[in-house]
């Protein structure tokens, strides 16, 4: 018997929201419910595969069906504490957090290399940072969008579109979060300036325009595999503080398979994500790339995800357990076939392989 340990950080008690201010509550709330989705999607699969046992985290603030293996954190115990702990106790630990403020990190230093289900710990490192990320894609040739340094900011406006914008992000942020748009750049100047200052960590891009779109591949060591091209729900909403007027990204979902991977633009995709995994060694199983198809320049990377996305969710619905399978396989780990996998495939993004 395989024994895995699933955690995502937002359900498995990482977050108090008693202690989150009540303007980030919607936002965390929102979180909140994307993160059970992703985690009962996993749990779900695995739980159909034969010689798999999985446990999950859960939080106080829970009520789990008693039929279902789950744990929580002893009171005061840390959460990476807890992970470590019952990592230990099982073969595997399958981790979703964000990157944000080395999360994804400091967990996989908890769970240690060899228990580890996800991408190595230097691909973790570097695409937490957009900057980072952006700048090592650029030198490999792939269209991002890079960020700005101060100094030479104003450079970059006055070669930039007139009807260029601006945005300024948690440079290790996820989901959208704390992202505001700019029309002047000098208002994006301001935010970025006013969050350095706070020490946020902040970045300043040049926004891109066009259809905002995701990418989610399976990557092992020597290759990997474009299952699915998905188009995102991006919205912008509209924003006034400190005398500077901006708009706030929210992220409202992704549909998955939405573009034909065999088609022209589909091919051209599967050739970028190939890039980007050559680019970034140490990707491993789910990963899921950002793009946004710019009218004239193509696909622009935006950032790297090197985790279970919003995504998977969705195409499992559809992989009669195949792709959580192979997931399994592209880390080596052996188990026998799902026993839904009998069932036809309702996708071409199911990940089954022979």
């Amino acid at each position: 018997m395989t024994k895995i340990f699933v955690y995502e950080y937002l359900t498995g008690g990482g977050i108090d929201p008693v202690l989150a201010g009540s303007s980030s509550l919607a936002d965390l709330s929102a979180l909140i419910v994307e993160g059970r989705v992703m985690r009962d999607a996993l749990v779900a699969e695995l739980r159909e595969i034969d010689g798999v046992e999985v446990t999950f985290a859960s939080s106080r603030f829970e009520k789990v069906d008693p039929a279902l293996a789950h744990c929580r954190a002893a009171p005061g115990e840390s959460m990476t504490a807890f992970v470590a702990r019952v990592a230990r106790e099982h073969d595997y630990a399958w981790i979703i957090a964000p990157e944000c403020d080395g999360l994804l990190l400091h967990l996989h230093d908890a769970v240690g290399t060899a228990r580890w289900l996800g991408c190595a710990k230097e691909a973790i490192r570097m695409t937490s940072s957009k900057s980072a990320s952006a700048a090592l894609l650029t030198a490999h040739g792939i269209a991002t969008t890079p960020a700005l340094e101060p100094g030479r900011a104003q450079e970059a406006e006055e070669h930039a579109d007139p009807a260029a914008r601006w945005v300024v992000k948690p440079d290790d942020g996820a989901g959208g979060l704390d992202t505001f748009v700019f029309d002047r750049f000098a208002d994006a100047c301001a935010e970025y300036d006013a969050r350095a200052a706070a020490v946020r960590n902040p970045v300043l891009q040049a926004w891109v325009e066009g259809e905002p779109l995701s990418l989610s591949l399976i990557c092992e060591p020597d290759h990997a595999e474009l299952i699915s091209i998905n188009r995102q729900q991006i919205g912008l909403r509209g924003r006034e503080g400190a005398g500077r007027q901006a708009q706030i990204v929210e992220f409202d979902g992704v549909t998955v398979d939405q573009i034909d991977r065999r088609g022209e633009q589909g091919r051209l995709l599967g050739a970028l994500a190939q890039r980007v995994a050559r680019a970034l060694p140490g990707l491993r199983g789910f990963v899921g790339i950002d793009v946004v198809w710019h009218p004239q320049r193509g696909p622009v990377v935006i950032e790297v995800n090197p985790r279970i996305t919003m995504a998977y969710a969705g195409l499992v619905a559809t992989s009669a357990g195949t792709l959580t399978h192979a997931l399994l396989a592209a880390h080596g780990v052996r188990v026998a076939r799902p026993r839904t996998a009998a069932r036809a495939c309702g996708s071409q993004a199911c990940g089954a392989r022979p």
